[in-house]
């Protein structure tokens, strides 16, 4: 489905401070969710939840890695739209597109571009057929971003309503199946060495004992 027309009617060819960035960003979510019919369990709530542990990771690195801090931008709508060309809801190359036509009258080509190549090459199964791409400047604003995503999969309820909403599972069932998915993957994140940086290495510990103990209550 082409989302163009209702991308443009956003565009106003206005520079916007970060602050609107981001508020455009979680509108282009909301609107991309609505066309496609993306489910909760990568629709605002897990953008919401991306955005804010890449901004608590690039905390973190910013002292030892200052020129992060010009890179704001770029790791925060990275953040908020890397589901919004997610081949399980739509083609990828025309999702890739339409974020780049919502993005190009707030933000320099240059930064749109870099913002693609993360969103599009960051998921789980990407980088386990690719491994990570060479970001040069970019590569630990990649990797905040891919981070903070593996971070809000520690959380089997998005696996559960997955199954329910689009494989379309009865709830015993999609109880079973995101008990697999998230053994199989989730679980794994630690031991394939997923996480680069000192905050996502250790806040993966905590969320895995939090999964560990979900999955033995449902």
């Amino acid at each position: 489905m082409n989302t163009n027309t209702d991308i443009n009617l956003i565009n106003t060819n206005i520079i916007l401070t970060d602050e609107d960035l981001i508020n455009h960003a979680f509108n282009y979510v909301l609107i991309a969710t609505k066309q496609y019919s993306i489910d909760e369990s990568h629709a605002i709530k897990h953008s919401m939840d991306v955005y804010k542990f890449a901004k608590d990771i690039y905390k973190d690195e910013l002292t030892n890695n200052p020129h992060i801090s010009k890179q704001y931008r770029i790791i925060c709508l990275s953040a908020i739209l890397h589901d919004m060309c997610d081949k399980k809801y739509m083609n990828e190359e025309e999702g890739l597109n339409n974020i780049k036509i919502y993005l190009k009258s707030y933000v320099d080509i240059d930064e749109i571009d870099i913002i693609v190549q993360i969103i599009s090459t960051m998921s789980y199964s990407t980088v386990k057929k690719n491994s990570y791409p060479k970001m040069e400047d970019y590569q630990l604003a990649y990797h905040i971003v891919r981070e903070a995503d593996l971070l809000a999969a520690y959380d089997i309820d998005r696996c559960i309503i997955y199954g329910l909403t689009i494989e379309k599972l009865s709830y015993n069932d999609a109880i079973i199946r995101g008990r697999e998915l998230f053994t199989n993957r989730v679980l794994r994140y630690i031991d394939d060495n997923l996480f680069i940086t000192e905050y996502g290495k250790k806040l993966s510990k905590e969320l895995h004992q939090i999964a560990l103990k979900k999955l033995e209550d449902i």
